[in-house]
Protein backbone atom coordinates (compact mmCIF):
# COMPACT_ATOMS: atom_id res chain seq x y z
CA UNK A 1 0.00 0.00 0.00
CA UNK A 2 2.99 2.74 0.82
CA UNK A 3 4.00 1.96 -2.73
CA UNK A 4 1.14 2.65 -4.00
CA UNK A 5 1.11 5.69 -2.33
CA UNK A 6 4.44 6.56 -3.32
CA UNK A 7 3.85 6.29 -7.33
CA UNK A 8 0.70 8.41 -6.93
CA UNK A 9 2.91 11.28 -5.22
CA UNK A 10 5.72 11.27 -7.81
CA UNK A 11 3.87 12.82 -10.39
CA UNK A 12 2.84 15.92 -8.18
CA UNK A 13 5.98 15.99 -6.26
CA UNK A 14 7.89 16.42 -9.97
CA UNK A 15 5.65 19.00 -10.81
CA UNK A 16 6.24 20.80 -7.51
CA UNK A 17 10.24 20.75 -8.15
CA UNK A 18 9.41 21.72 -11.80
CA UNK A 19 7.05 24.60 -10.49
CA UNK A 20 9.93 25.73 -8.12
CA UNK A 21 12.45 26.21 -11.02
CA UNK A 22 10.11 27.96 -12.88
CA UNK A 23 9.55 30.44 -9.80
CA UNK A 24 13.08 30.66 -9.20
CA UNK A 25 13.89 31.79 -13.27
CA UNK A 26 11.39 33.94 -12.68
CA UNK A 27 12.93 35.52 -9.39
CA UNK A 28 16.54 35.58 -11.20
CA UNK A 29 15.47 37.47 -14.38
CA UNK A 30 12.88 39.66 -12.47
CA UNK A 31 15.35 40.82 -9.40
CA UNK A 32 18.02 41.60 -12.37
CA UNK A 33 20.52 39.14 -11.82
CA UNK A 34 20.15 37.58 -15.50
CA UNK A 35 18.88 38.89 -18.60
CA UNK A 36 17.58 35.32 -19.34
CA UNK A 37 16.85 31.90 -18.35
CA UNK A 38 16.73 28.75 -19.74
CA UNK A 39 14.84 25.74 -18.33
CA UNK A 40 15.67 22.74 -20.27
CA UNK A 41 13.70 19.17 -20.22
CA UNK A 42 10.88 20.33 -18.32
CA UNK A 43 9.11 17.12 -18.50
CA UNK A 44 5.82 18.72 -17.22
CA UNK A 45 6.13 21.91 -19.32
CA UNK A 46 3.20 21.84 -20.74
CA UNK A 47 1.44 22.06 -17.73
CA UNK A 48 3.55 24.70 -16.59
CA UNK A 49 3.41 27.30 -19.29
CA UNK A 50 0.42 28.94 -18.84
CA UNK A 51 1.00 29.36 -14.65
CA UNK A 52 4.87 30.23 -15.71
CA UNK A 53 3.67 32.67 -18.04
CA UNK A 54 1.00 34.42 -15.37
CA UNK A 55 3.62 33.91 -12.69
CA UNK A 56 6.32 35.80 -15.03
CA UNK A 57 4.23 38.94 -16.17
CA UNK A 58 3.21 39.18 -12.47
CA UNK A 59 6.86 39.55 -12.04
CA UNK A 60 7.35 42.10 -15.36
CA UNK A 61 8.88 39.41 -16.96
CA UNK A 62 7.81 37.19 -19.55
CA UNK A 63 8.18 33.10 -20.28
CA UNK A 64 8.34 31.75 -23.70
CA UNK A 65 8.16 28.40 -25.12
CA UNK A 66 11.74 27.25 -27.05
CA UNK A 67 11.04 23.47 -28.15
CA UNK A 68 8.08 23.72 -30.84
CA UNK A 69 7.66 19.68 -30.10
CA UNK A 70 4.11 19.13 -28.07
CA UNK A 71 4.77 15.94 -26.46
CA UNK A 72 7.84 15.47 -24.43
CA UNK A 73 9.98 17.72 -22.69
CA UNK A 74 9.77 21.19 -22.93
CA UNK A 75 12.31 23.71 -22.98
CA UNK A 76 11.26 26.78 -21.42
CA UNK A 77 12.88 30.19 -21.28
CA UNK A 78 12.42 33.38 -18.66
CA UNK A 79 13.43 36.81 -20.01
CA UNK A 80 12.91 40.28 -19.82
CA UNK A 81 10.31 42.40 -21.68
CA UNK A 82 12.33 44.85 -23.73
CA UNK A 83 10.72 48.00 -23.98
Amino acid sequence: MDAAKSLDAEPLESIERELRLVREAISLVAGGASQRVVLAGIEHGEELLDTGRRLALAAGVRMVRLSREIDGPADLAVERIRD
